[in-house]
């Protein structure tokens, strides 16, 4: 199911490791930010603040960043898609929209009425690093500061960056950034010291609802697909999964590491409807740089060696 990154990509190798991922199920986030909190506990990163102003809310974290690796997103849905409104309606007239209280009958069908316009006026996704197949941040890491390790996840080691932000724009995703005191990047590192002493990533460890699940890859996809198939039966149409099962050419960046099971359009998520790395969308030009780039530096070191002989031939 799943193809993986190249094998001459993954910097460390154990025998028995295999693909780990994320499945982020946002029909049950219920935005109580305990991902976000655990994060930051387990990775010693600084706090985002707490501070109510006008037109603030409960999402203070506003975006992930590099001193916040886990961030959950408040979408508010001023105005529901037609699509959810006839859903709801649907649901209503099977007798599936749940009990409704007695109300008096000249107020009811108002009060009805406006109940269903208001349903799913909000909804919550714990958004995270992608850990692509196709990962751009590491394909134009200049030092080795990204490396993909043996659960093919991709991690970033601050000891090696030198701050040079290459990996920025790279990343298709604005996953990545710069720290504002030291100007190293930062990003999630799907929790690579507990993965190796046998523990699930923080912010899974802390979900209450299970809307964060880890575990192999493929074992995901296949959980993940199982509950869209659920929730269409269910009459939730609009249930799709978000950078996993995908035909090859449609997928994103090679397929996501840590995907999502969305209900609206991934734009309302603040994601990308399309998404690559930049350099494997551009691979022949890239490569092309690279080799000529390689050549003129060892032809002017050449002409350096030659010339420096010339001068000791002539004293």
């Amino acid at each position: 199911m799943s193809t993986g990154a190249a094998p001459t990509e993954i910097a460390i190798h154990r025998a028995g490791e295999g693909r780990m991922g994320f499945f982020t199920d946002t029909t049950v986030c219920i935005g109580c930010k305990a991902c976000e909190v655990a994060c930051k506990q387990w990775n010693d990163l600084p706090a985002d603040g707490a501070r109510f102003a006008r037109g603030g809310s409960y999402d203070h974290t506003r975006e992930l960043s590099a001193s916040t690796w886990r961030h959950v997103r408040f979408i508010e849905l001023l105005e529901p898609s037609p699509a959810l409104r006839a859903e709801a309606q649907e649901a209503l007239a099977r007798g599936d929209g749940g009990g409704l209280p007695s109300l008096p009958a000249s107020d009811s069908d108002e009060l009805v009425a406006d109940a269903v316009a208001r349903m799913g006026d909000w909804v919550f996704m714990s958004d995270v690093c992608k850990h692509c197949t196709n990962a751009g941040c590491l394909d134009a890491c200049p030092t080795g500061a990204l490396i993909r390790t043996e659960h093919e996840t991709v991690v970033l080691q601050p000891d090696v960056c030198n701050g040079c932000g290459y990996c920025v724009p790279a990343c298709p995703f604005g996953v990545v950034d710069r720290d504002t005191i030291d100007g190293r990047a930062g990003k999630c590192t799907l929790c690579y010291d507990r993965l190796s002493d046998g523990l699930e990533p923080a912010c899974a460890k802390s979900c209450p609802t299970d809307s964060i699940q880890f575990g192999p890859y493929d074992e995901l996809v296949e959980l993940a697909s199982r509950r869209v198939a659920t929730l269409h039966e269910r009459g939730v149409s609009r249930a799709y999964l978000y950078g996993a099962g995908d035909d090859a050419e449609e997928q994103l960046a090679g397929g996501l590491g840590a995907f999502f099971l969305l209900t609206e359009e991934p734009e309302r998520y603040g994601l990308p409807a399309h998404a690559d790395s930049p350099i494997q969308e551009n691979l022949v030009p890239a490569t092309l740089a690279g080799v000529g780039a390689g050549l003129l530096a060892a032809a002017g070191t050449a002409a350096a060696f030659v010339l420096a002989a010339r001068r000791r031939g002539r004293s």
